[in-house]
């Protein structure tokens, strides 16, 4: 992002990224059941800027880990027993819609998980080690979003493995452990903000 401070502490429409993406939750959960994982370096600017923003949802806030893996298991070690779904979403995706979010829920209710994403719509073409390049019909791709969302005791056992470098997702853990993977429609509007163009 090419700036001083984390990205998703960033200003849009006069409000941190963060606090975007946390109200698009809060119109669908209650704040107890929302639990925010920053690294602890962090905590200290996101207090501040709740102060200035006069942002108090009264979310749970827990330190990270040195990995996106690991800060999930941070997530999942403050998650109640007593539940059954988790849901995990990357901060800086703020235009998230409410809809997604209750289907995500819905579909993970139903069918074990729900892994937002969606359709390719340019030309894909797969590069090999020699620089030579192929096409592929797009059809059979589907670019992975968030939230994605589990039952928990899955969830649990998933991320009870070592973490792996071809982690790059919750999807890919769950997948690694042998559950099935149930994909429903996002929006293309639901992107993530990494560079100074997305935050335009």
């Amino acid at each position: 992002m090419k700036a001083d401070i984390p990205k998703q502490f960033l200003l849009l429409r006069d409000k941190p990224i963060l606090q975007h993406t946390l109200e698009r939750f809060l119109a669908v959960l209650p704040a107890s059941q929302l639990i925010l994982v920053l690294p602890a370096r962090e905590q200290d600017s996101w207090r501040a800027l709740c102060e200035q923003h006069q942002f108090f949802p009264g979310i749970q806030t827990i330190d990270g880990g040195a990995s996106r893996f690991q800060s999930v298991r941070c997530g999942l070690a403050a998650i109640p027993t007593t539940g059954t779904l988790v849901a995990v979403h990357d901060g800086v995706r703020p235009f998230i819609s409410p809809d997604i979010i209750q289907n995500s829920f819905d579909t993970a209710e139903r069918l074990g998980s729900a892994v937002t994403a969606v359709l390719v719509k340019d030309s894909v073409r797969i590069v090999d080690a020699d620089g030579r390049s192929r096409a592929v019909d797009r059809r059979q791709y589907q670019l992975v979003q968030t939230p994605q969302t589990f039952r928990l005791d899955w969830f649990r056992q998933a991320f009870a493995v070592d973490e792996q470098p071809f982690f790059t997702d919750c999807a890919s853990v769950l997948e690694f452990s042998g559950f099935p993977i149930s994909l429903i429609e996002g929006a293309y509007e639901n992107i993530k903000i990494t560079t100074p163009d997305d935050l335009r």
